[in-house]
């Protein structure tokens, strides 16, 4: 047996996802992205290929107040912003996409965090 490529299962898992979920006009995909030390959310239009959204640990209202705080509470703060940023540009319900990520620890906290701010999934 030799050593498992998790990335490479990562992959497969969220093109698995992807053949299901697709962001219409009506409903745009939440997708999830989580590296080592941030965690990245869109709001994407499949049908026209756009970024309507985006949210991440790297923006300044985020980055500001991470001091301190668990990367899962900094996804909580990520979650509840594109929540508001989608909510100003009028989008209240979104498909989940999580990535091909499980759907636990950080990435659950950005979509119940997201799920509180007024996004319908």
């Amino acid at each position: 047996m030799g050593k498992i490529d998790t990335k490479a299962a990562r992959l497969r898992r969220h093109h698995r996802v992807r053949l299901k979920v697709e962001g219409v006009t009506a409903r745009p995909r939440l997708c999830v992205y989580r590296s080592l030390s941030h965690i990245y959310a869109q709001v994407i239009d499949d049908s026209k290929g756009h970024t309507l959204v985006s949210a991440s640990t790297l923006d300044p209202e985020v980055k500001g107040g991470k001091d301190g705080k668990s990367k899962t509470n900094v996804a909580q703060l990520v979650g509840a912003m594109v929540a508001k940023r989608a909510l100003d540009k009028g989008i209240n319900q979104v498909t989940f996409d999580r990535g091909g990520y499980k759907y636990h620890g950080r990435v659950k906290a950005l979509a119940e965090a997201a799920r509180q701010g007024g996004l319908k999934f």
